[in-house]
């Protein structure tokens, strides 16, 4: 069940993470790149579901609270 869950929530803030990733680069925001090229990467190193959560939902909000 982990291992499934795991992969889950790993596809799904992969692909917000690209979503930033492609707004990032675009619109020339670099919080947005940054923290969508952490948000892909960071779930092949994080081995736990609830770390997976945590440290995905802080990435989601670094763009809304850091303003450049």
């Amino acid at each position: 069940m982990d291992d499934s869950a795991l992969l889950l929530w790993g596809v799904l803030f992969s692909s917000i993470g690209l979503g930033y990733f492609i707004y990032g680069r675009r619109q020339k925001h670099k919080v947005a790149f940054y923290t969508g090229l952490c948000l892909m990467a960071y779930p092949y190193f994080v081995a736990d579901v609830l770390q997976v959560l945590v440290v995905g939902v802080v990435l989601l909000a670094v763009p809304r609270v850091v303003k450049t």
